[in-house]
């Protein structure tokens, strides 16, 4: 192993810096509104469901995969196949951490902008905002530098250390919150939706977003897992660890929708006001609050700390493959990895108004995404190539490596695993390749 690559120093701070990379704004931002469009105790259940007969039994082929290697998901697979064209899958992974990270990061600055704009009490004007070129950028700068700077003192030193700082602070944030959000008058119906199931609205549509909120909300299908599970010692019980990062995942998720369900509900809001949810509808509902400044202050903060634990884990997935394969230096290559990923991500920072030409870019057509360059590039990469290569990914696992070779993997270190092997085994062959192949239909209107 290179020096340069690094190894965790412990379980809690490999579940604290994998469960962070799966919590991020699709756990506090896009749960929420999914739930509100989807009818919200019927969805949460369906979507807890899928967690654990989709979800986890994937992160843990991803996961065996990295530690067998040692690798990243490029060399993973070239470990596995030598000079076969399925490291092209890895590659995917690899540009695919990128590319979420080109737009995802731009997203992220505007949650830290408005932990300014909510203490001041200038939370209107959103679409001004966000079409600001000059601010858009800056804040989009400071993000990727923050993440770059954790990402450059290694794993141990960078990621697991700032991993153990920051999860607990999104977890007391989360707390604080929720016990705010239900002192409200009128909060009990925000939880009679959210908790209480009506399955008369379990559609086909409802089962199939709770399907795709389930798979994507655990950072699966570009190889985010190899590269961490390529992190862990063979004496490491892979099954306990991602039992608890499936655990620490969902339950922000599910804290996520203990602050917001209640707080609409006591201000009359509307539950599926959709992606605008928490840059519109909420600061309008923080302004009527009492000490609604400080609290959505807070608020932001927390959707900024979940979204730094995210794109942590985007950049090291790039340079973890350039470490490996390339030789490189992670110290150097971390800045070159980031330096590129702000290039990339500028359209996507001028797409919301500042220039026409990213603002109208509808290279995709308009009934899959909107036309503006985050929204594509949301799609390609944060939806399509997530699926994609999560399908590709899953056949490998369980047909070329072989469901039987990733068991073995699994039990080392894993002694419970023997009990459920047949049948993760039968999941990772045949029934999460032809799930993944659903959810992949799903993204371009099949069902519709």
């Amino acid at each position: 192993m290179q020096a340069d690559r690094g190894q965790w120093s412990s379980r809690l701070g490999f579940i604290f810096a994998a469960a962070g990379s799966a919590i991020g704004l699709g756990n506090i931002w896009r749960f929420p509104y999914i739930v509100g469009e989807n009818g919200g105790g019927a969805f949460v259940l369906l979507y807890l469901f899928f967690v654990v007969v989709i979800g986890l039994p994937y992160m843990l082929a991803e996961l065996s995969l990295g530690r067998f290697s040692s690798k990243n998901p490029v060399g993973a697979i070239e470990a596995v196949k030598p000079k076969s064209t399925w490291k092209l899958a890895g590659l995917l992974g690899v540009i695919t951490g990128i590319g979420i990270l080109s737009f995802y990061g731009v997203i992220a600055g505007w949650t830290f902008g408005y932990i300014f704009k909510m203490a001041a009490g200038k939370v209107y004007g959103f679409e001004a905002f966000v079409a600001d070129p000059l601010w858009v950028i800056i804040l989009f700068a400071f993000f990727i530098l923050i993440t770059t700077t954790i990402v450059y003192g290694g794993v141990e030193g960078g990621i697991e250390k700032w991993s153990k700082i920051l999860m607990p602070i999104l977890l007391v944030l989360l707390v604080g919150l929720i016990f705010y959000a239900n002192s409200l008058d009128g909060a009990e119906r925000g939880l009679a939706f959210y908790l209480e199931p009506d399955f008369s609205k379990i559609t086909g549509k409802t089962v199939l977003a709770a399907l795709g909120q389930a798979f994507f909300s655990l950072s699966l299908g570009m190889g985010l897992m190899i590269t961490y599970g390529s992190y862990l010692s063979k004496k490491e019980n892979i099954l306990t660890s991602a039992i608890y990062i499936a655990i620490f995942d969902t339950a922000i998720a599910i804290m996520a929708g203990l602050i917001i369900f209640p707080a609409l509900f006591a201000m009359g809001e509307d539950p599926a006001a959709g992606p605008s949810l928490v840059f519109v509808v909420f600061p309008k509902i923080f302004m009527q609050m009492p000490y609604g400044l400080l609290v959505g202050s807070f608020f932001f903060i927390l959707l900024s700390v979940a979204a730094l634990t995210s794109t942590i884990s985007l950049l090291e997935v790039p340079v973890a493959y350039l470490v490996d394969e390339k030789k490189a230096s992670r110290k150097k290559i971390v800045w070159a990895v980031a330096g590129f990923t702000f290039i990339v991500g500028i359209p996507s920072a001028l797409s919301q108004g500042s220039v026409d030409f990213f603002t109208n870019f509808g290279l995709i057509p308009e009934f899959l995404t909107g036309p503006d360059f985050l929204s594509q590039m949301s799609f390609i990469f944060g939806d399509f190539s997530l699926a994609f290569g999560a399908l590709v990914l899953s056949i490998f696992m369980g047909w070329v490596w072989g469901a039987g070779n990733a068991a073995d993997e699994l039990q080392q270190g894993s002694p419970g695993f023997v009990r459920i092997r047949a049948v993760w085994m039968f999941m990772i062959r045949y029934f999460i390749p032809f799930v993944v192949f659903l959810i992949l239909l799903n993204l371009f209107g099949i069902f519709d």
